[in-house]
């Protein structure tokens, strides 16, 4: 059976210019981080993406290291890509990454001129591709000039294998940095993707939200549930055994009994606007306009819906920030 997209598929979820760049994203993008790799069946990961597009998400986020095993992720994309979603390739924005473990060796990691080429490579041939809109230097590289990492990311663009360059897990010191290279070379630096979300809020606290204004670039906000906490799961308890990102370790450092209080306020503020604890965080990142997109992912249909109804309910009033705000103090 042939795929046929949604046509209404673009009434269905609000999008934005990224900074004053050419380039727009649907408000939240969908990414592989987890569960579409290796670890689920073909067939599964098809219908959540498919299901994605047809909702108004035409950004896909990948990395070299996505699976669990590395380039699974991008293999599983590439497989519904080339069988459903090649005709609508002038739709779409397709983003990788590289610089985390990707391959054996010590040139299977970070951010040198031959590890980033060799790396988006890979990544084209996994997913069937001739160019990515976005190509992220994945994390800082300690040991690499960072002229290198930037010319690098900028020979990428002019030999067309990118159309726009950003990094990740950049601080904003570092963020700045890399930045006035970019200017200096004319490269299409675009933004910094980061772990944002309500209980972490690192990219405002360092400057990292004006850093990327000024220099015309847009935070997209990974992990934005906390991978799972601002979700109504646990209200009750954290398990000893929560598998915390490193980003939102320190949520722990008070006490897990604190952090659940914090869960169930935040939550009774969603229900008073009608919305899921999950919905109510994922329209709290977008209401600043310098974050571009907000990645989230699922590997269910149900759970991807679920999600999407955060656009019911964007609008926040005075008292309901301020509220918000004295629970995340």
């Amino acid at each position: 059976m042939v795929y046929a997209a949604e046509e209404q598929r673009y009434e269905k979820l609000p999008y934005r210019r990224v900074s004053d760049s050419g380039l727009i994203l649907p408000a939240v993008s969908f990414g592989l981080w987890r569960n579409l790799g290796d670890q689920m069946p073909l067939e599964n990961s098809k219908k959540v993406i498919l299901k994605a597009f047809d909702s108004g998400i035409f950004s896909f986020d990948n990395a070299s290291n996505y699976g669990p095993s590395n380039g699974t992720a991008e293999e599983t994309f590439g497989q519904v890509y080339k069988h459903d979603l090649k005709p609508y390739r002038d739709e779409l924005v397709i983003t990788t990454k590289a610089g985390y473990h990707m391959w054996p060796g010590p040139l299977g990691e970070f951010s040198g001129k031959k590890t980033l080429t060799a790396a988006l490579d890979l990544s084209l041939k996994r997913m069937h591709l001739d160019y990515v809109d976005i190509f992220y230097a994945h994390r800082w590289d300690p040991n690499t000039r960072l002229e290198e990492t930037a010319y690098a990311l900028d020979l990428l663009v002019k030999q067309g294998k990118t159309l726009y360059v950003g990094v990740s897990n950049y601080t904003a010191e570092q963020t700045e940095a890399i930045a006035k290279i970019f200017a200096k070379l004319g490269t299409p630096f675009v933004g910094n993707q980061v772990s944002y979300n309500m209980l972490n809020r690192t990219a405002e606290a360092d400057g990292l939200l004006d850093v990327l204004d000024t220099n015309h670039a847009g935070l997209i906000a990974y992990g934005p549930l906390a991978e799972g906490l601002l979700t109504d799961r646990y209200l009750n308890n954290i398990p000893d055994d929560y598998p915390i990102h490193r980003t939102n370790e320190f949520l722990f450092e008070n006490g897990k009994e604190v952090l659940v209080s914090k869960l169930n306020a935040l939550n009774q503020v969603a229900a008073e606007r009608g919305q899921k604890l999950s919905q109510m965080a994922l329209a709290w990142l977008l209401k600043d306009e310098r974050v571009a997109s907000v990645v989230i992912g699922a590997s269910k249909v149900e759970h991807l819906v679920d999600n999407l109804a955060f656009s019911d309910n964007m609008t926040f009033s005075d008292d309901e920030l301020k509220r918000i705000e004295n629970i995340l103090k």
